[in-house]
């Protein structure tokens, strides 16, 4: 721990915060919301366990922080797809090349989240409110798509629901290679949307 003169070391809000945020998800990364403490989560920090409270209500605001922090993580592997034109399978692959890299670099945070949904209803809102944002961004592609004639009319808001719910569970669940989770799902959204084989 670094301190000067007795006294902690100082830094921005914005610095603490990003610390604290972190600190939660390595200790999500071993084991479940439900033995997530405050105590535990400022230990792993360079701050005193009241500092938690000067930029967190309780824990729960803390994963809605955490999960703020992995959701922009996810829109931005996705955006070229949701907003882009053009080769709607060749964006589809980058946008699924995307989400599996921020799988990959935090789906053990992701599935402590999703498992602590189903018995912690604070959890669940900040969680599944994550995921509806991708169905409405999702819904919104498709109507897209479809206007342009790229994709046959269908229900756009639930089959984006089926599909981003879809890929939440599969990758959630899989343990296959990295290569192989992208071709699955890139086949499955591209064959559903584009009837591409």
């Amino acid at each position: 721990m670094e301190e000067m003169s007795g006294r902690r070391r100082r830094r921005t809000p914005e610095v603490a915060e990003a610390e604290i945020v972190a600190a939660a998800e390595a200790l999500l990364r071993e084991r479940s919301f439900r033995e997530l403490t405050v105590d535990e989560v400022m230990r792993r920090t360079d701050l005193s366990r009241p500092s938690f409270y000067v930029y967190f209500r309780d824990r729960h605001h803390l994963m809605l922080k955490v999960v703020e922090h992995i959701g922009a993580e996810l829109r931005t592997m996705s955006q070229r797809w949701y907003t882009g034109s053009g080769d709607g399978p060749a964006q589809a692959r980058e946008a699924m090349e995307g989400f599996v890299e921020v799988y990959a670099q935090h789906g053990a945070v992701l599935r402590a989240l999703a498992d602590a949904a189903t018995d912690d209803h604070e959890v669940e809102r900040v969680y599944v409110g994550l995921v509806d944002q991708f169905v409405g961004v999702t819904t919104r592609h498709i109507v897209k798509e479809i206007e342009a004639g790229r994709v046959i009319p269908l229900d756009a808001e639930e089959t984006a629901r089926a599909l981003v719910w879809m890929m939440e569970r599969y990758l959630n669940r899989t343990d296959a290679a990295r290569d192989t989770v992208v071709d699955t799902l890139t086949t499955i959204w591209t064959r559903v949307l584009y009837g591409a084989t």
